[in-house]
């Protein structure tokens, strides 16, 4: 199990994250290739880490709970044979270095104490460090997310023999994969010019290589972004991909 966790990466969560760590770092961690979600539950935060055994969690500690409190939380996650395979973080804009000692030192959280008084750069730097050392990523080299139940992900484009729909199943930030209404005739790694995505309320529009089907599937085809997709293009689809994965852990049942 331990290999094969070190082979996807681990998930990522962040628990009661302040408004700046959920709105621009989850960009910046997804965009980096890590597999990050939100939690605003204490309870559910542990359920989900006795579900992903090896996951990460930061925790914002001027939230939810008092002091004490999350001192007795965070002892109990990393004693818990249930949990104590899960690494812990802490984030706070308290500076107080007795504090900081306590989580460091005391408790040894090995995901480090993040002051983000030090600015989003800087706490973001530090993030992105810990999670490298630790090897989060595994050796993937980008997430796929899956929308095969949402029906506003689709993509579009004009073939030799009329327009082409498919149903977009994952996405990833290299690719989709796709299933199709009708099969397009092209041989393998085939550029299709103007491809259209339609991801919710998001647009892009990019050429894209027929990249092969599913040996599984013959309806189904990979197809990756053309190298110069652009900046907006790629926020269009890592918004997608941050919705989808948050989706999942939202609807879990646990």
């Amino acid at each position: 199990m331990e290999k094969q966790l070190d082979a996807i990466g681990k998930k990522i969560f962040l628990l009661y994250p302040h408004s700046v760590i959920r709105d621009e770092l989850l960009d910046i961690l997804i965009m980096e290739g890590f597999e990050t979600y939100t939690v605003h539950d204490e309870k559910k935060a542990v359920k989900l880490l006795i579900k992903f055994p090896g996951s990460i969690m930061f925790i914002n500690i001027d939230e939810g709970l008092s002091e004490k409190d999350w001192e007795v939380y965070i002892r109990a996650i990393q004693e818990s044979p249930k949990t104590k395979e899960c690494r812990l973080g802490i984030m706070s804009y308290n500076k107080d270095p007795d504090l900081m000692e306590k989580y460091l030192m005391r408790l040894a959280v090995p995901c480090g104490y993040i002051q983000l008084k030090l600015g989003l750069q800087e706490s973001t730097k530090i993030i992105l460090n810990a999670l490298e050392a630790i090897e989060a990523k595994g050796r993937r080299t980008s997430i796929r997310a899956t929308c095969h139940d949402d029906i506003n992900a689709a993509v579009n484009f004009k073939g030799d023999a009329g327009f082409c729909h498919g149903k977009i199943l994952d996405i990833s930030s290299a690719g989709i994969a796709a299933k199709f209404d009708k099969i397009p005739n092209y041989p393998k790694n085939t550029m299709l010019q103007s491809v259209q995505l339609k991801l919710r309320g998001g647009i892009v529009m990019t050429d894209m290589i027929l990249a092969g089907q599913r040996p599984n599937d013959k309806n189904v085809y990979i197809m990756l972004y053309d190298s110069k997709l652009s900046t907006e293009n790629k926020l269009v689809i890592h918004h997608y991909i941050k919705y989808c994965l948050q989706k999942y852990i939202n609807e879990l049942k646990i």
